[in-house]
């Protein structure tokens, strides 16, 4: 793995955290939901900078392969 993919992976592990975390709550996601531009932000930069816009295929392995919770096997 590239740095510059490992960014990438890194920074949609985040986004997906943060997501989780702003919609943990339904009475107050709506409160929330504006602190996830910043990580969308850096998300979408990482993955530009990777050349992985439209290779979500390669972007998910590269998250697998550091979060192997992520493999959807629910082991």
């Amino acid at each position: 793995m590239r740095d510059d993919e490992l960014a990438a992976a890194q920074a949609y592990v985040r986004l997906l955290e943060a997501t989780r975390a702003a919609l943990a709550d339904q009475d107050q996601a709506p409160l929330y939901l504006s602190l996830l531009a910043s990580p969308m932000a850096e998300a979408d930069g990482a993955l530009r900078r990777a050349g992985l816009c439209g290779n979500e295929a390669r972007l998910f392995d590269l998250v697998r392969s550091l979060q192997p919770s992520m493999s959807g096997s629910g082991h």
